[in-house]
């Protein structure tokens, strides 16, 4: 037993658990655990955004890329009130960080002081979040932390990943109480449930009898480490897959056997082959809205008559929008190696049943190739959006990480990216929150220090947390930002332009009597902040200024004007009802007799 204060029992906590950064904002609320960190710099790096919101990014794409979480720090009242959005973002897409936060002392808990949140509870900020976390500890007595801190840290990685939120009362941060510190070194929790025998028999039994099988794989096949185990197993059973974007580099997209995106802005021959397959093995995946066409029967699916296996490691994702043939919960990976075993028993070590399925399959991509092919050489001013993705594709180096921010350029990502490994793309997909790829990306480059980080954010999400310029330069994070500059949300004028006959307010950048386009001089700006850019409209200006970015190792940023008005080929669907459902601009749905 050891008299410790509260602080440094947490800052002792999070160094034990293996988190190499907090990421935080000062604060009256805070300060108290500030101390404590400053006595541990060698040990652990606070690194101090200018906003909590990026603090909660930086943490969660520092998760997604590592699989380590790490901590935010944020004070109480409005401090720790800019961490929502973060959390929100981290627990849509199962990424796990530990978000401390400051309350006020608890001598004063329901007496109104400084930014404490009372109306409906006394010190009641976690309330505030709890939709957003897997749980919200306060301990409210330096002998609660241990406990709190254990459940809270095993807690993040356990099953389905997902940020959790500490509450610290301002006190406990400096009383000290009589703790044993022995609870820092317990093993965490076993994260790896497999399937039962005979459901793994009868998953085999379905695959190896399928006329036109496919796999569908979300994130839950990149948080379990399975990408080398499916790509094995893919390559056994000649069996194509469609991904999710989080889902993307799990098999190498450049493999005759990834077909891509599913869903609205899909592949062609992604949303081909999900229509019309017979057995469907999903792994990790949910089916949200974009991804299945906004569930209309023969856009991107037919479930049924397509049997579906669904094996997710949260048994509340199976069968929520399909029911399926076969539900299994278990860690991805695990299943993945016991359907290996189980080829392995029956000596299968290459399925050639398939090969009529994949020739038709080839047939539609052939199709796809020749209808986009053309636009990719098209060198205009503004840069056409597909030229754009194709050049960065061109120049970046295979161990790129991508960073996306939400918005009109994310749909042409999800077309046109090729991942050529796991945890290579980074998506806001579950909550799309505007600020997640311009401040992510600093966490990434934290994450993967030798890798190049490129974000690429909308005009609008960039003008949000433009503050991360400053981050980058304090902290020298050599983090590139590809501004997509269409003067314009431009994702929801086109939604707004095509669902209310060519209207438009409040969605495009203007100024004057006479609506010119209008952003600021994002390459300005960034020079304004230390950060080297430019500013380029011309595809071979954007590949050189690219090349100098990526060669640099220092924070870049390029301002780079994109044509608004080509739009991303639809290949499904994506209904908002009541407004009428817009049809396949290339392709048509299609379903069985």
């Amino acid at each position: 037993m050891t008299k410790t204060k509260g602080g440094d029992l947490i800052a002792e906590h999070l160094i034990r658990a293996g988190m190499p950064y907090v990421f935080g904002i000062c604060g009256h609320g805070n300060v108290g655990m500030l101390d404590a960190l400053y006595d541990r710099k060698d040990r652990i790096t606070l690194v101090s955004p200018r906003h909590e919101q990026t603090a909660g990014h930086m943490a969660d794409a520092y998760f997604r890329v590592s699989h380590q979480p790490v901590a935010t720090l944020t004070s109480c009242g409005p401090g720790s009130a800019n961490i929502p959005m973060s959390l929100a973002c981290a627990q849509a897409d199962s990424s796990a960080f530990l978000a401390i936060t400051a309350n006020v002392p608890t001598s004063q808990f329901n007496r109104g002081p400084f930014q404490e949140t009372y109306m409906h509870g006394q010190a009641s900020f976690p309330d505030a979040v709890k939709p957003f976390v897997k749980r919200s500890f306060q301990p409210t007595r330096v002998e609660m932390l241990p406990l709190a801190l254990r459940q809270a840290t095993n807690l993040m990685t356990s099953g389905r990943p997902g940020p959790v939120n500490l509450d610290v009362p301002y006190n406990l941060f400096q009383e000290e109480a009589e703790i044993g510190l022995d609870f820092m070194d317990r093993a965490g929790v076993d994260n790896r449930p497999g399937a039962a025998a005979e459901a793994v028999e009868a998953v085999a039994d379905l695959l190896l009898a399928a006329h036109a099988p496919l796999i569908f794989v979300g994130h839950g096949i990149t948080l379990s480490d399975a990408g080398s185990e499916l790509t094995e197993l893919q390559h056994r059973l000649q069996v194509p897959q469609v991904a999710s974007p989080n889902g993307m580099g799990s098999l190498d997209m450049t493999d005759p056997l990834a077909l891509g995106f599913i869903g609205r802005n899909g592949t062609y021959p992604a949303n081909q082959a999900g229509r019309r397959a017979d057995v469907l093995l999903t792994i990790g995946a949910r089916f949200d809205d974009r991804s299945a066409s906004s569930w209309l029967q023969g856009y991107s699916w037919n479930i049924p008559p397509t049997k579906l296996i669904h094996v997710d490691i949260d048994p509340t994702e199976i069968g929520r929008n399909y029911e399926p043939y076969i539900g299994i919960q278990a860690d991805a990976r695990t299943f993945v190696r016991q359907l290996l075993a189980e080829l392995d028993r029956r000596g299968v070590t290459r399925h050639e049943g398939t090969k009529p399925w994949l020739a038709e399959i080839a047939g539609w991509q052939a199709e796809w190739d020749a209808y986009i092919a053309p636009n990719f050489d098209i060198d205009t001013a503004p840069i056409r959006p597909e030229r754009a993705v194709r050049d960065i594709r061109q120049v970046a180096p295979d161990d790129t990480i991508l960073v996306p921010d939400s918005g009109a350029h994310h749909n042409w990502f999800m077309q046109f990216w090729e991942s050529r490994r796991p945890r290579s793309m980074l998506n806001t997909w579950g909550y799309s929150a505007m600020g997640f790829g311009v401040s992510g990306v600093l966490g990434a480059k934290l994450a993967a220090p030798d890798r190049p980080c490129i974000a690429v954010v909308g005009d609008g999400g960039f003008t949000m947390t433009p503050h991360v310029l400053c981050t980058a330069v304090e902290y020298n994070i050599p983090a590139i930002w590809v501004v997509w500059n269409n003067y314009a949300w431009g994702a929801i004028r086109d939604l707004q332009r095509g669902q209310f006959g060519g209207r438009e307010i409040g969605t495009s950048f203007t100024r004057g009597p006479n609506g010119e386009p209008y952003n600021p001089d994002f390459a300005a700006l960034a020079k304004a902040h230390g950060v080297d850019a430019v500013k380029v409209s011309r595809s071979d200006d954007f590949r050189d200024a690219l090349a100098e970015a990526v060669a640099a190792n220092r924070p870049w940023l390029i301002d780079l004007e994109v044509d608004a008005g080509v739009k991303p080929p639809s290949t499904g669907s994506w209904k908002l009802p009541p407004l009428t459902a817009p049809e396949p601009a290339f392709g048509a749905p299609w379903r069985p007799a």
